[in-house]
C-alpha cells in the first residue's frame, strides 16, 4: 500500500513536470530550439495568478486572466526579442534562453519579494479516501487537468485549422511559408501556447508547492521529462514526467539521502543511452 501511495504522489507530481515539458517540446518541434527559460515561465504564470487572487478577482477569474497576461508575454517574447535571433546558431538562442531565466528570477524577486507564496485553491485542504489510500482532492485536479488539457491540444493539433497550420509550420518552414502561411506570426503563436501551459502547470503546483523566484528551476527536471518522452512527442512529455516523479518518490523512500534529486537525471542518462530519441518519439519525413 505504501509503494503505491508513493507511485499516486509520483504521477500528480510528474504531471506537473509533463505539462512544463509540453512547452519544451511544442516550442522545439516548430523552431527546433530548446527554451531553457520554460520552467521560470512557470513561475511567472504562479504569480500572476496570486497578484490577481490578491487584487480580489475571483479563483477561477484570476487563473484565466494569469494565462491570457502569460499567452501575450510569450507572444511578445518571441515577436520582441527571439525573433532578432533567427539566423544565429541554436547555441546562442539556448544561452538566450537560460539568460532570460536570469532575468526573469531576478524582476520575480525585486516584484514579489523572495519569500515563499502559496495559492490557496478552492480544493485545498480536502482529502478523498480511494480504497484505503489518502488523495488530496488538489492531486486529483492535477491529473484531471493535465489530462484533460492533453486532450485539448490532441483535438486542437488535429482539427482545428490554426493546430493544422502550426504542425505544417513546424513540419517544414520554408514550404509553408511559400504556402502562405505567416510562420514568424505562427512562431510568435506557439510561444504564447507554450507560455500558457506553463502558466497552468504553475497554478497547478502552487498550492502544493511554495512560489518562490527558485520555482523555475523545476523546468530543469522538466528537460529531463522532455528528453526521456521524446522532444517530438507531447505524449511522451507527459510520460517522461510522470517517469520523473515516480523515480522521485521511490529513490526519496527506499534510497540514501541524495539519491531523489539525481534519480531524475540516471534516468534521463539510461534513456539517453539505450534509445537516444527517447521513449515515443516517431520519425517523421518531412513534406514538401
Amino acid at each position: 500500500m505504501e509503494i503505491l501511495q508513493l507511485l499516486i504522489t509520483g504521477i500528480t507530481e510528474g504531471c506537473v513536470y509533463g505539462l512544463v515539458a509540453l512547452g519544451f517540446v511544442l516550442i522545439y518541434k516548430a523552431t527546433e530550439l530548446v527554451n531553457f527559460a520554460q520552467g521560470d515561465l512557470m513561475m511567472l504564470g504562479a504569480f500572476s495568478a496570486i497578484s490577481f487572487v490578491e487584487l480580489g478577482f475571483p479563483y477561477w477569474i484570476a487563473i484565466l486572466s494569469a494565462m491570457v497576461c502569460m499567452a501575450v508575454f510569450g507572444y511578445l517574447l518571441d515577436k520582441l526579442v527571439l525573433r532578432s535571433m533567427i539566423g544565429q546558431p541554436a547555441f546562442a538562442v539556448i544561452i538566450l534562453t537560460i539568460g532570460l531565466g536570469f532575468v526573469f528570477r531576478a524582476i520575480a524577486g525585486e516584484i514579489w519579494g523572495h519569500e515563499p507564496r502559496i495559492l490557496v485553491s478552492p480544493f485545498s485542504g480536502k482529502i478523498v479516501d480511494f480504497f484505503g489510500l489518502s488523495l488530496s482532492q488538489e492531486n486529483l485536479v492535477l491529473v484531471i487537468v493535465t489530462a484533460v488539457l492533453c486532450l485539448l491540444l490532441y483535438l486542437f493539433f488535429t482539427f482545428t485549422p490554426l493546430g493544422i497550420v502550426m504542425q505544417a509550420a513546424s513540419q517544414n518552414q520554408l514550404a509553408a511559408y511559400y504556402m502562405g502561411i505567416p510562420v514568424k506570426q505562427i512562431f510568435s503563436l506557439i510561444w504564447a501556447l507554450s507560455a500558457a501551459i506553463a502558466t497552468v502547470a504553475g497554478i497547478l503546483m502552487a498550492p502544493i508547492s511554495l512560489v518562490d523566484p527558485q520555482m523555475g528551476f523545476l523546468g530543469i527536471k522538466a528537460f529531463a521529462a522532455a528528453v526521456i518522452g521524446g522532444f517530438g512527442s507531447l505524449p511522451g512529455a507527459i510520460l517522461g514526467g510522470i517517469i520523473i516523479g515516480g523515480s522521485e518518490q521511490i529513490a526519496g523512500a527506499y534510497f540514501p539521502d541524495g539519491w531523489k534529486q539525481i534519480a531524475p537525471y540516471l534516468i534521463m542518462i539510461i534513456v539517453l543511452t539505450l534509445r537516444p530519441q527517447g521513449l515515443l518519439v516517431k520519425t517523421q519525413k518531412k513534406k514538401v
